[in-house]
């Protein structure tokens, strides 16, 4: 979270930062469950963050997974190519989600127990070009499906951020073979005027048989290839769903800032930022502007 005076008036910026949040994102994943309650199961035990990095969903699954007196049976496990900063309660993997051997550490963590429930929060670098950014952001989709149906326990839930694009009924269809309910879901704390939202399939329900199985070697169509989720042949539309009462703040509303309010700094900083070295020549008086 940056310090823009846009951030400054954004007052899930500010909640964020009041509540010990890495970013407002963790406002997302709130009001999510305030809507599906996925994570108010008492039967939740295992679960899985990809893509975590700086950690406020994390830090969200912490706060709910461990609020109980008897959580000796709960397992968080973070996962993103990007180094994260310890959270309470998360064990973290600076790893590739596409890759068996990530695969493996987490159910190696579970004991062999399959997770109940999985989010992704991840998202390319925006370029503004729109179909660039709905195609990119669905590979990021698939890679971290393929990754769930591989851990993921009959009857678990997956939330998954998405760009809403012309072809988002066609990853709604491929969701639909897998999940019994798929619900395209927009959080209040989620600016209007972007392009995301999320999608909530709930009721894990592979096709009898199928035994998924990465492999690096191995295109999305190919580790479909006994499931219809790779078809292109059938799209659908997904009930859409705005979550968060009308109490809560409006993100794309701008909120003035009491003059006696103070700058809050991030609650955590990046932990390996690329502008590192140029700050560090810059504080030894050795960065020079090339002429």
């Amino acid at each position: 979270m940056g310090k823009s005076s846009k951030d400054k008036r954004d007052l899930y910026y500010r909640k964020a930062k009041e509540q010990g949040y890495r970013a407002r994102s963790a406002f997302k994943l709130l009001q999510l469950n305030e809507e599906f309650h996925f994570l108010d199961d008492p039967n939740l035990k295992r679960v899985v963050d990809l893509c975590a990095a700086p950690g406020s969903w994390s830090q969200v699954l912490s706060r709910k997974l461990f609020d109980k007196d008897d959580y000796t049976d709960r397992q968080i496990v973070a996962v993103d190519l990007q180094a994260m900063m310890p959270i309470d309660h998360v064990t973290t993997l600076q790893a590739d989600i596409t890759h068996p051997r990530t695969l493996h550490q987490i159910l190696e963590l579970f004991g062999n127990h399959r997770a109940d429930f999985v989010c992704s929060d991840g998202a390319p670098d925006v370029t503004g070009l729109h179909d660039l950014d709905e195609y990119v952001q669905q590979q990021l989709i698939m890679s971290a499906l393929q990754l769930t149906v591989c851990i993921l326990k009959r009857g678990g839930t997956f939330v998954a951020k998405i760009f809403r694009g012309r072809d988002i009924d066609l990853i709604y269809a491929q969701l639909g073979y897998l999940f019994d309910q798929v619900t395209c879901a927009k959080p209040r704390s989620s600016r209007g005027s972007s392009l995301e939202a999320f999608v909530v399939c709930q009721g894990y329900n592979p096709p009898e048989g199928w035994q998924p199985s990465l492999d690096t070697n191995s295109s999305v169509v190919e580790f479909f290839q006994d499931c219809p989720v790779g078809s292109n042949e059938n799209r659908t539309i997904a009930p859409f769903m705005a979550c968060g009462s009308l109490e809560s703040f409006d993100s794309d509303a701008t909120y003035h800032v009491e003059p006696s309010a103070t700058s809050l700094d991030p609650v955590q900083g990046p932990t390996n930022p690329p502008y590192k070295r140029a700050l560090e020549l810059k504080r030894s008086g050795r960065l020079t502007r090339a002429v």
